[in-house]
Parts: structure tokens; sequence; C-alpha cells
């Protein structure tokens, strides 16, 4: 049987198309309309997903009756629209399932891990109702453990205080971590605790943030305050993270941790998992965008096949390896759009702006090439069997880009260290990444070097580079040689 997950009608629309628990493609709505966190459904993705046969049934990645029962209650008003009615104005008529958003979340997660049992802690702003839930897997059953409901959200929160030093919340999170190694992390942290939280520890907020926190202290206003506010934000985040997790670990008991969810994100934090778990799972894309396989995995209660992340539209041909290191050595700076697209936030050597991480003005180079703030850090890709030489690892692979590790030559290779002297690495073997560890290795021999600096190929506020004819767009742009 062929299934079709879909998230979509809210933001970051996405299919994924799975048939015999095969992913056979899966990719993101904004990939294609170039609008970032597009809500709906573009024609040229379900163009892309139909090349693998129409589906006998769609899974819908929530509820639609209890969320729109929450967002009433809440006064949001009637908003409800059934997702077959949705689904209809694309022409896409095949019988449609529905599934509850945190289950989406658990099992897509879950069922995409190693483990045959763990414990499942979801994290996100709010979905129908649940906002942080607790599972526990065992073969091919997810029972859930433990709910805290709408409006008591840490996602919520943490989106709100986004949008109070000056980001875009449901966004722009992931700069917020960015911020807060430029500020003092205990500065304010009582004050917000005071101010927003009557627990910590059962997650109990004074406000509802769905709409912000705007009004919160407009005295603090200065560049440095929002770093100062952002530092808290975040050590906030890790102390409830804390609680969540042991709460996880005593109502399972398991040695196996599944983190899912939009806050899955929060790389900064992830290491912290294994303090409580033996071992982590995170799957490349835990946000919304991944409920669309979720959804499925919710559906089918069975393991799914997963190879890779690469599963969205392919760019044909062979790696252009030879053309990246001649372009870097001369040039320093060079973006690659080849093979099949990432299935995740995350470019992983597919649709990447990549660099040479030694020199000193690297950093800001490509910073100014992204529009992006200049404190903004970069992700290195090294050859996983160097990583020990050159970060102290939480585990010795991290393919994803799913944890922070702190650099042991931070001098050397300043334009993949932040300022807290730590790093987003991305580990890169034959079986997680064939294409880019050819590559790697390549670049090793030649320069001695075994990794690169690795960004998505995109500007701030603008999804990555998906075709061709998208890659020539960029280069034509922004003045930047892009090999596909």
């Amino acid at each position: 049987m062929k299934i079709w997950g879909i998230s979509a009608n809210s933001h970051d629309a996405a299919i994924t198309v799975v048939e015999n628990n095969n992913i056979l493609f899966a990719a993101h709505s904004e990939r294609y309309s170039e609008k970032k966190n597009d809500a709906h459904l573009h024609p040229l993705l379900i163009q892309d997903a139909e090349q693998y046969g129409n589906p006998d049934v769609v899974v819908w990645y929530e509820d639609p009756y209890l969320k729109s029962l929450r967002q009433i209650q809440s006064g949001q008003g009637f908003q409800f629209t059934h997702p077959k009615k949705y689904l209809q104005k694309y022409n896409i008529t095949a019988p449609v399932e529905t599934v509850k958003h945190h289950e989406s979340h658990a099992a897509g997660g879950y069922f995409t891990s190693r483990f045959d049992e763990a414990a499942i802690l979801v994290i996100d702003a709010i979905g129908e109702f649940d906002t942080t839930t607790i599972w526990h897997g065992k073969g091919m059953k997810l029972e859930k453990k433990f709910s805290i409901k709408y409006p008591d959200s840490l996602g919520l929160w943490y989106s709100a205080m986004t949008q109070r030093v000056g980001l875009k919340p449901n966004e722009e999170e992931y700069i917020l971590m960015g911020m807060a190694a430029y500020g003092d992390p205990l500065k304010y942290t009582p004050m917000i605790l005071e101010d927003f939280f009557d627990s910590r520890h059962t997650l109990k907020l004074r406000d509802n943030l769905h709409r912000g926190c705007m009004w919160w202290r407009p005295e603090l206003h200065t560049e440095q305050d929002n770093y100062d506010i952002a530092a808290a934000t975040q050590f906030i985040y890790e102390m409830v993270f804390h609680d969540l997790l042991d709460e996880a670990k005593k109502l399972t008991g398991s040695k196996n941790l599944v983190l899912a969810g939009g806050c899955a994100l929060n790389c900064s934090a992830n290491s912290i998992a294994f303090q409580y778990f033996d071992n982590v799972w995170i799957m490349p894309n835990p946000g919304d965008a991944g409920n669309s396989l979720g959804a499925i995995a919710a559906y089918t209660k069975e393991f799914l096949n997963w190879e890779s992340p690469y599963l969205g539209y392919d760019i044909p041909g062979e790696y252009p390896t030879e053309q990246l290191i001649d372009i870097l050595k001369k040039e320093k700076i060079v973006g690659v759009a080849s093979g099949r697209a990432e299935f995740g936030p995350r470019a992983l050597g597919h649709r990447s702006l990549l660099a040479d991480p030694r020199g000193d003005d690297i950093k800001d180079k490509v910073n100014v090439i992204k529009k992006r703030q200049k404190f903004r850090p970069f992700a290195p890709a090294i050859l996983a069997e160097h990583a020990h030489e050159y970060f102290h690892m939480p585990v010795p692979e991290t393919p994803y880009m799913q944890y922070t590790s702190r650099c042991k030559h931070p001098l050397a290779y300043p334009a993949i260290v932040h300022a807290d002297g730590t790093s987003r690495v991305q580990t890169v073997t034959k079986t997680d990444s064939p294409r880019f560890h050819s590559f790697l290795e390549e670049w090793y021999r030649e320069t001695g070097c075994p990794m690169v600096l690795n960004t998505s190929l995109n500007i701030r506020g603008k999804p990555m580079v998906n075709t061709r004819e998208h890659a020539n767009q960029f280069e034509q742009l922004y003045n930047v040689p892009v090999i596909s």
C-alpha cells in the first residue's frame, strides 16, 4: 500500500511517501515555493510525490476537531477546515485518515529509530492540547505516560522570548541559541522565573504566551540586554529539560531515548540527554514538517526503513568533488547542489555552502553572503574517524548536527567555533552520506584538513536551494559559485 503523510495548513507544509515501510520521498513545500515555512502545499511538490505513485490513503498529521476545539476554548474563534476538503483543492482525493499531533511526533521518532524499546520525549509549542508528552515505546506499541496541556508550554514560552529579543517566532529560535553565548545566563534568570513561571518543575506558566510577551520588561532594550535575556532563556530551557528527562527516565525505566517535536532542534541542550540515557535518537526532521513522516508511522505503527535524510528533490549526476575542491582551494567558499535534497532544516552536504574553516575572515565573509548577524556560528562537517581528534564528542557520531561539542583547537579553526567554544558537529561516514564522505576524503588528502565549514545554501529568511535553477539564481544573485 502506498501512503502519503501530509502536514499542511498551519506552517512548514511537507509530504512523505511510504510504500511497504520504505520511505520513497519526503520534502518541504517551502523549497518549491521559495517561501520560508510555507504553510501550504505546492503543486510542484505534489507533482514530485506523484512520481512515486498516487496514494491509496493519506494520513493527516493532527486531529482537526481537537485542534478546532482548543482554538475555540482559547478565544481564537472557529477555524475548522477538514483535511479532506483542504486536499481536494490540490486534486488529492484519496481517503484521508487523521492521527494526533504529538502521536505523530512520537511515532516518527520511535519508528525511525533502531530501538525496540525506548522513552520518547516530545516538546513543541502546541499540538491540539498537548505541549509536552512522554511516551513509552515497546515493540509496535506506543503508550502515553505523561502530558502537559495548553497553555502551559515550554515551546510557546521559548518562541515568545525569541520574539522578545527581536527575532521572528516559530522560525528564528535557533538564532536565540546563538545569541545566548554572548549573554550572562544568570543575570535575568531569577526575574524571568518569577515573572513567567508558577512552577518550573511542573511547568506552570503565569500567562498564556500564544501571542508573545512583547509587554515584558520594556526597559530591557539594549543589545546586551537581549543577549542576557537569550542566555537566561536557554539556561531556563535546560533546567526544565533536565526535569523532563528525569521524569521520562522514572516513568519508563528505559536506557534509550527518542527526542521529538520542534524543541528537539535545540542542539545546545540535547547533549544533556546523555546524563540520563545511554542511547539517544533524534530524527533529522523532528519538527512539524517531519510529522508528514510521523503521521504515517502513527497510522501503521510499524518501523520504517530509515536509511538517510536525502529524500527530497533530486539533482542527478555525480557529486562534483573535483570542482568543489578546486574552487575551495582558490576562493575558500563554494556552494553545492547535488543529489537528493535533505529532509529537515539542516544542510548535510547536498544543498550546502562550504568553506575552508581555517581562515580568520571566513566566518564574517559567509555571514555577509547569507545576510546574517555577525555573531552567528557555523557548523563543521568532519570525517567521522577524525572527529575525536578535534572535538570532545558526546557520542562518536553525530551525523545530523543535533549536538554541540567543545572544540579542542578553536584558534586553528575559528570559522566553526562559537563564542562559548562549542561547535555543532556533523560527522560524515560512508554509510550516512557516501557522496559527501568521498568529497571530504579527497579534501583531506589534498589539504590535511578533515573538515569544512558547512551551512545551508540559502540566505537568512529564505529556504534552502532546491533545484538546479534555484542554484543558478543563488550564484547570480550572491556572486558565489554553486556547483550542481
